[in-house]
């Protein structure tokens, strides 16, 4: 619902026709990743709300849980699907739009994608990035991941993340600065 929502929304506004399904893609993508809906989260005060409907004596644990993009972001979309069969599409669907607005906005502005470019930019020279996990660290709840960009075996750069995805990311910004793009 959320991603189909946002990309109804973003359809007529970047041409996708003219433009390309691709980049449509990569806007939607990252207008509804998990780090956009632990922001939305946050903005309507999920955690607060998740901290007092805890049972007595999780404090601590609820309060780690409470603060993870996964876990944000799975209450997110569980609340859109309990408003979608509650209400219908057409005003969950706008009440999406209008809760994404600053992220879709973001992602219009400011796209993210340091992984194409910096795999378009290698491939011009005819080289291939490859990405290895380097470290993980924290319980599985709150877990942070270290992601090593290479190029012919050679560290490019690196980088960390909440998800090996978001680590890839840095990892690819980080080569991206190195290379002087």
């Amino acid at each position: 619902m959320l991603g189909l929502a946002v990309t109804t929304h973003l359809y007529p506004r970047l041409e996708a026709d003219r433009y390309g399904a691709g980049r449509l893609t990569k806007i939607r993508a990252q207008a509804v990743s998990g780090r956009s809906c632990q922001q939305v989260a946050e903005r309507l005060g999920v955690p607060e709300r998740l901290r007092a409907a805890a049972p007595q004596g999780v404090g601590q644990n609820a309060d780690a849980l409470v603060r993870t993009e996964r876990v944000l972001a799975s209450v997110i979309e569980a609340v859109i699907g309990a408003v979608y069969l509650a209400n219908g599409y057409e005003s969950t669907a706008a009440a999406v739009v209008e809760a994404f607005e600053p992220e879709i906005e973001q992602a219009l502005e400011h796209p993210v994608d340091f992984k194409s470019a910096l795999q378009e930019r290698l491939a011009r020279r005819g080289d291939v990035v490859a990405y290895a996990v380097s470290a993980e660290e924290g319980p599985p709840h709150d877990r942070v991941f270290e992601v090593i960009a290479e190029v012919a075996g050679r560290r490019v750069g690196s980088g960390r993340g909440r998800s090996k995805k978001d680590a890839e990311q840095e990892a690819a910004r980080a080569a991206l600065g190195a290379m002087g793009a």
